[in-house]
Order: C-alpha cells, then structure tokens, then sequence
C-alpha cells in the first residue's frame, strides 16, 4: 500500500513540474507528512526525483521553445552555486528548524498566491 501512495504521490508530483510549477514542494509534503520520513531525508529523495522528472519536462519546453536562453544561463549559474551551499547549510540546521522553515516558506507562498492581484 504504501509504495502505491508512493507512486500516486511521484505521479502528481510529475504533472505538477511538466507544467513547471514545482511539483518537489507538493512531494516533499507528502513525504515528511504522511511518508514519515525527516526532512533531510526528503530533500535527498527530491532531488533525486526531480533529476528524471525535470529532465523528462525540459524536453517538452525546449520543443515547444518557451524557454528564455537570456535568462537560463545566469539562472543556471546562481542556481548551481547557491544549490551548493544550501545543501551545505541544510546539513548543519536541525531537522525541526529546517521543517519549521519550509512549512512558513509553503505558507508565504500560498498567501501570496491567494491575495495576488492577477
């Protein structure tokens, strides 16, 4: 049952990064919630999900040519090095702090999105 849920979760978690808005925030819920596992442990388990599943997206973007390459690069850039030292600094962190700090993250951005002037 539980490598079904698994697998449910993943799956949505997929359509949600095809579509490019951040399906590994709803998997990391998932996991530390109801999969029982730490918060550390989550994040290991994204970032390996997200490799084939952002790979497996990009594909599509590229095709459909809705990439901005002024943007990418630089984006790429800042991204790698800050990746770098976040996972650095996430090993330091208790794992309770470092729940605490996602889940206000997760709220600010719900907020945000619910009382955002479209």
């Amino acid at each position: 049952m539980r490598a079904l849920l698994d697998g449910l979760a993943g799956a949505l978690a997929g359509v949600l990064t095809g579509f490019g808005v951040g399906g590994g925030g709803l998997l990391m819920i998932y996991m530390t919630s109801l999969g029982g596992l730490e918060q550390y442990v989550a994040q290991g388990v994204n970032l390996w999900y997200y490799l084939p599943a952002a790979g497996g997206s990009l594909i599509f973007h590229i095709r459909a040519r809705t990439i901005d390459a002024k943007t990418v690069w630089p984006a790429v850039a800042g991204g790698l090095a800050s990746a770098a030292l976040g996972a650095f600094l996430a090993g330091l962190v208790d794992t309770n702090l470092l729940r605490k700090l996602f889940s206000l993250l997760l709220l600010y951005v719900g907020l945000r999105e619910l009382i955002a002037k479209k």
